[in-house]
């Protein structure tokens, strides 16, 4: 059963997303006054490939895993949308559908706002179509980063980009010693690799090669990253 109202804890990640909190806050009610919430379990899907575009996404808690089928058959994770992250507004202004599949990753609670709420918030608060224009701007700047590390970092620059990402948005400070992060997001050495777009051999040699150096611990339920100066010092190594 769908609860229809955010925990105190999924209200604040909407509201301290980085885009959101920039907005007025008419217009911050506004969106909020007509989304509705909806509760997944992990391995749910959210939305598939060749959807309609009904609604326009925020993620409040969990993650959402974004990822498209090949050929084979096999599933490929392109990403992971964080809390406090909007997604799906492409489809809203064109109309086309739904390019990817979205999974719950882990419980996932993701607040919605249909199409027909999101055109009228859009004729009340032309404020929405400049923060969008922003939102799209931010998103291609990151994309074209992520083609261009593709291109010219070897993946264990790579690999430590993308655990410094993970922290930043999943870090949990670890019980015993407060300077020690632990990735949030329990990820496969498979889905990370995929991300990476490197084979899993490749990326498990890169991670224990950083936990030998003492950078990170690898264990069962995910990873520990012990030196987050030493990651980012791999990370612009060969920039």
């Amino acid at each position: 059963m769908d609860d229809p109202i955010l925990t105190i804890e999924e209200r604040e990640a909407i509201n301290s997303g980085r885009w959101f909190s920039s907005l007025s806050p008419s217009l911050r009610h506004d969106i909020l006054r007509c989304a509705f919430v909806k509760r997944f379990k992990d391995g749910d899907l959210i939305a598939a490939r060749g959807d309609p575009p009904d609604h326009w996404i925020a993620c409040a808690k969990g993650a959402v895993r974004v990822s498209s089928t090949a050929v084979s058959g096999k599933q490929v994770t392109l990403t992971y949308v964080e809390p406090g992250i909007w997604f799906g507004d492409v489809a809203m202004f064109d109309g086309d559908r739904r390019t990817h599949d979205a999974y719950a990753h882990g419980d996932t609670t993701i607040l919605c706002v249909a199409r027909a709420d999101f055109q009228k918030i859009l004729a009340a608060h032309v404020e929405l179509y400049e923060a969008l224009m922003r939102l799209q701007a931010r998103r291609i700047r990151t994309l074209f980063g992520l083609v261009e590390d593709l291109n010219t970092l070897p993946l264990r620059a790579r690999l430590a980009k993308q655990l410094i990402h993970l922290v930043r948005s999943y870090g949990v400070p670890n019980l015993e010693d407060g300077s020690q992060m632990r990735i949030g997001l329990q990820l496969a050495q498979e889905e990370l690799a995929q991300l990476l777009g490197a084979s899993r051999q490749r990326v498990n040699q890169e991670l224990k090669t950083m936990e030998r150096e003492g950078t990170i611990r690898i264990e069962p339920g995910g990873l520990v990253v012990l030196d987050r100066a030493a990651l980012m010092r791999v990370s612009e190594a060969d920039h």
